[in-house]
């Protein structure tokens, strides 16, 4: 028995979330609905003028999120990450611990810096557009992986944001070596749009001849594959995963079992903030994969879970509602 059902490892970043117009990215000069690297100068100058009284705050990074929503469904979960010995560093471990995400890190170890912070800007169409400040997360590397985490692991999820750095990079690779060593499964996600377009070399060495399970959203998977057809994306993919998920916004999801591909139908929901719903498939999905369900429920969950998401503000369930969304899947 494994002691992890997934050991996660990525970017740690303090998300502020807030409601924002299409006005306010022409008037402040923001790119809408991409995730944007941006130095801390420009970061706290879009703070100065958003109400952050109203914003939400919560530990979060793509992979956080993922293996926060294992743990909430009741999965075991592990996460390698950075933070700083500041104020938003100590918030992160005490939101993380209060998630039940086991670590390795204590606050009187942390080294100074800055703790990574993400702008999550939320405009009335549900759309997210981040702008993230990476501090002390970009220096994420090999030393940071918890190698007996990984190995007494089922999975281990790779967040793609962390191939924007080599040191980054070497760490991912460092990572799927180790558990590809020790028969651990690998899965990976794109995480955005960007990172694909931007970052295709450093993926393909990460993903060398193949991962074990893929995340990718629909843009994503045409983007990699070169294809302008989902059909003709999703038979490329099969090259270099061995299964794969992609998400469809509000047309679900399509599974590649490793021999057949399987429909997700969406759940209707009120779109209200996109903002986390990938993480959360992802993580609803290893959840079940992981604690005996079939890909076709483990997909059925993650949907649920997703459409719960974008119903409401914030990248995260509450406790009792992933209870809820369980029982509902086994009534």
């Amino acid at each position: 028995m494994k002691k992890y059902d997934v050991t996660g490892m990525g970017n740690a970043l303090v998300d502020i979330e807030f409601k924002v117009s299409n006005q306010f990215f022409a008037d402040h000069g923001v790119e809408k609905g991409l995730m944007t690297l941006v130095d801390e100068d420009r970061q706290n100058g879009l703070m100065q003028v958003i109400n952050t009284a109203e914003a939400k705050k919560q530990a979060g990074g793509s992979a956080a999120n993922t293996v926060v929503a294992v743990s909430q469904f009741g999965g075991k979960s592990y996460y390698c990450f950075r933070v700083a010995s500041d104020e938003l560093g100590s918030f992160y471990l005490d939101d993380l611990n209060d998630s039940g995400v086991a670590h390795a890190l204590k606050v009187e170890d942390l080294e100074s810096g800055v703790t990574g912070k993400c702008l999550v800007m939320v405009t009335e169409d549900s759309e997210r557009t981040m702008n993230t400040f990476l501090g002390i997360t970009a220096t994420f590397s090999s030393k940071d992986i918890n190698e007996s985490a990984i190995k007494d692991s089922k999975y281990l999820f790779i967040e793609g944001y962390l191939v924007t750095s080599e040191n980054g990079k070497a760490a991912m690779k460092h990572a799927k070596k180790l558990a590809e060593e020790n028969g651990v499964k690998v899965a990976l996600t794109f995480s955005d749009p960007a990172m694909v377009k931007y970052f295709r070399e450093p993926f393909d060495e990460v993903i060398g001849a193949s991962v074990d399970l893929l995340f990718a959203n629909e843009e994503e998977a045409k983007i990699f594959t070169g294809k302008t057809n989902l059909l003709e994306a999703r038979e490329e993919l099969k090259k270099v995963a061995k299964h794969f998920v992609i998400t469809q916004g509000k047309n679900g999801a399509m599974i590649f079992d490793g021999d057949t591909f399987i429909d997700i139908e969406p759940y209707k929901t009120t779109a209200i903030d996109s903002n986390g719903a990938g993480d959360m498939f992802a993580g609803a999905f290893l959840y079940g994969i992981t604690n005996g369900h079939s890909y076709a429920s483990s997909g059925k969950l993650a949907s649920m879970a997703s459409s719960k998401i974008v119903s409401q503000f914030g990248p995260r369930l509450q406790w009792h509602e992933a209870k809820e969304i369980l029982a509902k899947l086994n009534p």
